[in-house]
């Protein structure tokens, strides 16, 4: 008989985030990961307090994944280096960002919040006050979440794709373009681009936004 491995934390967590990712975050429970794991449910809380604690778990597995930028780097390129790691990143871990933005996840540790101490640095660098920091911290997370919700249609699905892109077609034959005239005329003009593409030059400009609203 073959010897079972030790069950240990990071474990727990690999299996956690393949049920998460076949079953959503409702479906992730810690009696469905024990028996997934092939264990008792009471064997589990000896690596992990609860299903928060595995979700802050794999947040922060995730953030530590964000690549660093260069520290001597303008703030602009640290920025945009650190915000397209957070999307490759979250991409390829969708339960995550969703864990994230419904507060399912709340990491405090050293570890999950290097990436973001990083980014504010780098606003702070820019020359905003605390507000300022604060709201254009708020600009990034918006764009970042947003359009990998849009991508993914819910966090989860092909990065490469629209959520809803195939519905196009319903639109537009249904759509009358005389009362609706310049949504017509968008969605018969999509541009052949993809989801990482467009995160990219929209952050661009989100940046350039930025750099015109510094206080001087």
């Amino acid at each position: 008989m073959a010897r079972r491995e030790p069950l240990n934390r990071e474990k727990i967590l690999d299996a956690a985030l393949e049920l998460a990712a076949e079953e959503g975050l409702e479906g992730l429970s810690m009696r469905r990961l024990a028996k997934t794991l092939g264990v008792e449910a009471m064997s589990l809380y000896n690596h992990v307090s609860n299903k928060a604690d595995i979700l802050n778990g794999l947040a922060e597995r995730a953030f530590s994944q964000v690549e660093p930028p260069d520290p001597a780097l303008p703030w602009q390129q640290r920025l945009r280096a650190m915000a397209l790691s957070m999307y490759e990143v979250f991409g390829r871990t969708p339960v995550v960002p969703i864990a994230l933005m419904t507060d399912q996840a709340n990491p405090t540790s050293a570890r999950a919040l290097t990436p973001l101490d990083s980014l504010v640095g780098a606003l702070y660098e820019a020359g905003f006050d605390d507000a300022g920091v604060w709201r254009a911290l708020g600009a990034v997370n918006g764009l970042l979440f947003g359009s990998l919700l849009m991508s993914t249609g819910g966090f989860t699905g092909d990065l490469s794709e629209y959520a809803g892109r195939q519905e196009v077609g319903v639109y537009i034959r249904e759509m009358d373009p005389a009362q609706l005239p310049h949504f017509s005329r968008l969605l018969r003009n999509i541009p052949p681009t993809g989801p990482a593409k467009d995160f990219e030059q929209a952050l661009d400009m989100l940046i350039l936004g930025l750099e015109q609203s510094i206080p001087f």
